[in-house]
């Protein structure tokens, strides 16, 4: 998993995923004490909105294009 100096603006859709379902992973498995398991979800949480900013961003190309291609 990235360490937090590494900026959520410097990820690309697939390693943000990547280090999310790790998250997730050493969520699920437990053996963290109180205070990784905070940290773990914080970063899990700003992964998780850094993905949806990403598929937001393909969503809304992919409707410009198909608007501009209708409008042809």
């Amino acid at each position: 998993m990235a360490d937090d100096s590494t900026t959520e603006g410097t990820l690309s859709y697939e390693e943000a995923r990547e280090e999310l379902v790790e998250v997730v992973r050493r969520l699920e498995a437990g053996g963290t004490t109180l205070e990784e398991s905070l940290a773990l979800w914080e970063r899990g949480e700003r992964l998780a909105t850094l993905c949806q900013q990403w598929l937001d961003g393909a969503r809304q190309k992919l409707d410009a294009a198909i608007e501009k291609d209708s409008s042809e």
